[in-house]
C-alpha cells in the first residue's frame, strides 16, 4: 500500500514470522500528526478499493489473540521525529475460516485509491492533486506489480543502502523551496542539468536566432519561413523518444548511453559547418532561394542531435532531483536554454555586426564583426567535445537493472495517447500559440526592414538576458507555490497584450530614424514580451514534470514536450507565408536615371514591378528603383494572431487548463484497471 513516504518504504523489507495468523502493518504517521489506522488483513483483494481513513470494524463477541510483540522499525535516529512502530492487526471471521490461508501475505497493490476517491471519465481515481497520499514515485522501478519484485529491484540499485534514514515525508507538493536551501546533492545536479540544457541552447539559438537574421538579406519571409522547418526535430522526436527509453547500455547507464554519442555528434557537426558556412548561405540565397532547401537540411540533422539528447536529458531530469524539488526541474530547463540562447543569439550577433565592434572595440573600422559564424560554430563545436568528455568520466549514471523494449514503451505511448486527459492537453498546446506566432516570427524582423540596426536589437536583447534569467528563476518558484495551470494562464494573457504592444511599436517607428526614447521603448516591450513567454515556458514544463509517470519518464516528458513545442513551430511556416501574402509593395523606376550607369549595382530599372520577396527588393534597390510598401501584411497577420488567441482562450484554453490543473495524479497514470 502507498505509505506516508511516498512508497519509499517498502513494507515486505519487513519479514514476518510464518506462524503469524495476521501480518502487521506499521503506523505511519508525518508532522503533521495524522496517523494511518489498523488495517485488518485482507485474505482477498476487495472488489473496488481499501478504505485508509475508517477504523476496521470488529466483532464484540469473537475472541480476540492475545497481541504480539510489536515489531520496531527504527527508521530515524533523530529525537525530532516519530516512533513507527507495528500493531497487531485485527482477526476476522474470514482468516480464521480459511485457516492456512490467511498465512500467505496480500499481492502489493501501491497504487489503490482510497474510499474517499472517485472515479473520472478516464476510470481513474479523482481526488485533490496535492494528496501526499498520490504523490509521483522518483524511480520507475516501484512500480511492479508484486512486493517480492518492488524489493529486488530496489535492492539492486547502486545506492541502496539500510544504514542511511529516509527521507522526510513529502506533505504537499507546493513547498516554496529557494536553491540555496535545496539539498547539496539536488544542487549539485540541478547545476548538471543547466549545463546540458545550455549545451542545448547553443545550436537553437543559431537555427531560430542569428542564421534567419543573417538569412535577411538573401531570403524573403516566405523562404525564411523554409529554413524555421529546422527546428521541426524537436516537434517529432515523440517519434524516435521510446527508442531512446527502451535501448541503452547498462556499462554507460540509461540516460548516458544517448547524451554522450549525441553531443559527440553535434560538436564534430558543428566544426564541420564551422568550415563551409560562409559558401552554403550565399549557396542559399542562389536562384531565387531555391538553395535553402539543402541549406535547411544540413541544419535539421543538427536540431535532429539536440532534439534526441533533450529527449535523455528530460528523462534524466525526472530522477536526478529528489520528489520534493522536481519542479526545478523546469527551472534549469529555462535557465540552461535561455543562457545558450543568449549566447548564441545576442552576444554572437553583437560581436558580429560591425557596427558594434567598431563602435567599442576598434581604433580602425572594419567591414566585418569580431566574430564570425563560422568561428562562432567551430569554437561551440569544440566546446561540446570537452563537456561531453568530462561528463563521460566524472559524472557517474546510477544504474539499474530494468529494461523494457521498444514495442512495450510504444505500446504504453500510445496508452498514453488514449488517456482522455492526455488528448484534451495536446489539443492546448496544438492551438495555445496561435495568438503569439507573428510577434514571435516577424516582429523583429520588421524592426530591421523599418531600420533598427542588428547593433540596437542586439543590445535590447542584451539589456533584457537579465531579467529572462532571473524572471525564470522566480516563475519555477511560482510554479512551486501557486497551480502551475494558473500561472500558465496568467502569463498566457499578458503574451497577447504583449503582441498587441508590439505591433504598435512598429507602427511608430520614427521617420528620422532610431532615437533614444524609441530604443528605450523597444527595450520595455521585448522585456515584456519575454517575461511572459518564459513564466508560460517555467508554467507548463513544471506541470509536464509533476503529472509525467516516471515509469516511462523520457517518453511521457516527450511527448508532453513534443506538442508543446510543434504548437509553437507548425504555424510558423504558414505565418510567415501569410506576410508575404497580404503584403503589397512595388518597385518604380527612378524619377531621373544616373547618369553614370556603372555605378549601379544591377540593371537599371525601367518599369514597375513587385517587390514582395526579398531577390525582387535587392533587385529593385540594385537597379537605382524604390520599393514602396502599399500594403504591410504583417499588421494583418499579427491582428489575426491575436483574434485567434483571445477567441481560443476564453472558449477553450483556459476552461480545460484549469479542468486539467484539478485532476489527480492518478488520472495521468497508465494502470491495468482490469486487474484493480
Amino acid at each position: 500500500m502507498p505509505t506516508a513516504f511516498g512508497d519509499t518504504f517498502i513494507p515486505n523489507l519487513v519479514r514476518l514470522s510464518l506462524d503469524q495468523e495476521n501480518p502487521l502493518l506499521p503506523y505511519h504517521s508525518h508532522p503533521q500528526g495524522t496517523e494511518l489506522q489498523n488495517l485488518p488483513y485482507i485474505t482477498e483483494p476487495p472488489e473496488d478499493h481499501i478504505s485508509l481513513g475508517d477504523p476496521p470494524h470488529r466483532d464484540c463477541h469473537q475472541p480476540t489473540r492475545p497481541k504480539p510483540d510489536p515489531l520496531k522499525l527504527d527508521l530515524d535516529h533523530s529525537s525530532t521525529e516519530p516512533d513507527y512502530s507495528a500493531a497487531s492487526a485485527a482477526s476476522s471471521p474470514t482468516s480464521s475460516q480459511m485457516g492456512r490461508r490467511s498465512e500467505k501475505p496480500r499481492r502489493q497493490e501501491p497504487d489503490r485509491p482510497s474510499s474517499s476517491s472517485t472515479r473520472d471519465q478516464n476510470g481513474h481515481a479523482s481526488g485533490g492533486m496535492d494528496s501526499h497520499l498520490e504523490l509521483r514515485r522518483k524511480h520507475p522501478s516501484l512500480d511492479s506489480p508484486t512486493a517480492a519484485s518492488q524489493t529486488d529491484q530496489l535492492m539492486s540499485r547502486e545506492g541502496f543502502s539500510l544504514d542511511e534514514k529516509p527521507p522526510p515525508t513529502p506533505i504537499s507538493s507546493t513547498t516554496d523551496t529557494s536553491f540555496f536551501d535545496l539539498p547539496r546533492q539536488d544542487r549539485r545536479n540541478f547545476l548538471l542539468l543547466v549545463l546540458l540544457y545550455f549545451l542545448q541552447g547553443i545550436p537553437m539559438g543559431l537555427a531560430t536566432g542569428s542564421v534567419p537574421f543573417l538569412l535577411k538579406s538573401h531570403l524573403s519571409y516566405g523562404q525564411i519561413g523554409v529554413f524555421s522547418l529546422a527546428t521541426y526535430p524537436y516537434s517529432l522526436k515523440l517519434l524516435w523518444s521510446p527508442i531512446v527509453d527502451a535501448v541503452w547500455s547498462p556499462k554507460l547507464g540509461r540516460r548516458k548511453s544517448w547524451i554522450i554519442p549525441m553531443q559527440t555528434c553535434s560538436g564534430i557537426g558543428m566544426i564541420y559547418l564551422g568550415g563551409r558556412i560562409k559558401e552554403m548561405m550565399v549557396t542559399a540565397g542562389a536562384s531565387d532561394g531555391s538553395g535553402v532547401w539543402a541549406f535547411t537540411g544540413w541544419w535539421f540533422f543538427l536540431v535532429f542531435l539536440c532534439a534526441t539528447q533533450d529527449i535523455a536529458v528530460d528523462g534524466w531530469a525526472l530522477t536526478l532531483l529528489s520528489l520534493p524539488n522536481i519542479s526545478y526541474a523546469s527551472t534549469a530547463q529555462t535557465v540552461g536554454l535561455t543562457a545558450g540562447h543568449f549566447l548564441s543569439s545576442t552576444v554572437f550577433l553583437a560581436f558580429n555586426a560591425p557596427e558594434f565592434a567598431n563602435r567599442w572595440f576598434r581604433s580602425t573600422p572594419s567591414k566585418v564583426g569580431v566574430m564570425t559564424l563560422s568561428g562562432y560554430l567551430t569554437f561551440a563545436g569544440w566546446a561540446y567535445l570537452a563537456v561531453t568528455a568530462g561528463l563521460a568520466m566524472l559524472k557517474r549514471e546510477e544504474k539499474t537493472k530494468e529494461k523494457d523494449s521498444v514495442m512495450e514503451v510504444y505500446r504504453s505511448m500510445i496508452g498514453i495517447l488514449k488517456l482522455k486527459n492526455v488528448q484534451s492537453i495536446i489539443i492546448v498546446h496544438l492551438i495555445a500559440k496561435i495568438g503569439f506566432q507573428a510577434n514571435d516570427g516577424v516582429t523583429n524582423l520588421k524592426l530591421l526592414d523599418k531600420g533598427f540596426s542588428q547593433e540596437d536589437l542586439a543590445l535590447t536583447v542584451l539589456i533584457d538576458f537579465p531579467f529572462e534569467i532571473g524572471l525564470g528563476y522566480y516563475a519555477g518558484r511560482w510554479s512551486t507555490a501557486y497551480p502551475a495551470m494558473h500561472v500558465w494562464c496568467w502569463a498566457f494573457i499578458g503574451r497577447l497584450i504583449a503582441a498587441a504592444i508590439a505591433q504598435g511599436v512598429v507602427m511608430i517607428f520614427p521617420k528620422e530614424g532610431v532615437q533614444t526614447w524609441y530604443l528605450l521603448t523597444v527595450i520595455a516591450s521585448h522585456i515584456f514580451s519575454t517575461f511572459t513567454n518564459t513564466v508560460m515556458f517555467v508554467a507548463i514544463s513544471a506541470f509536464h514534470a509533476k503529472i509525467s509517470d516516471p515509469l516511462i519518464g523520457g517518453t511521457y516528458m516527450t511527448l508532453l514536450a513534443t506538442v508543446s513545442n510543434l504548437g509553437g513551430t507548425f504555424p510558423r511556416f504558414f505565418i510567415l507565408k501569410l506576410v508575404d501574402h497580404f503584403t503589397l509593395a512595388t518597385c518604380h523606376p527612378p524619377l531621373e536615371p544616373p547618369k553614370d550607369l556603372s555605378t549601379l549595382k544591377g540593371d537599371l530599372i525601367t518599369t514597375p514591378f513587385p517587390c514582395v520577396l526579398e531577390a525582387q527588393k535587392t533587385r529593385c534597390l540594385a537597379g537605382a528603383g524604390t520599393c514602396d510598401i502599399s500594403r504591410d501584411g504583417y499588421y494583418i497577420t499579427n491582428v489575426i494572431c491575436v483574434i485567434i488567441g483571445v477567441v481560443t482562450f476564453w472558449g477553450y484554453i483556459r476552461p480545460a487548463a484549469l479542468k486539467l490543473q484539478a485532476l489527480p495524479l492518478r488520472a495521468w497514470r497508465l494502470v491495468d484497471l482490469d486487474s484493480q
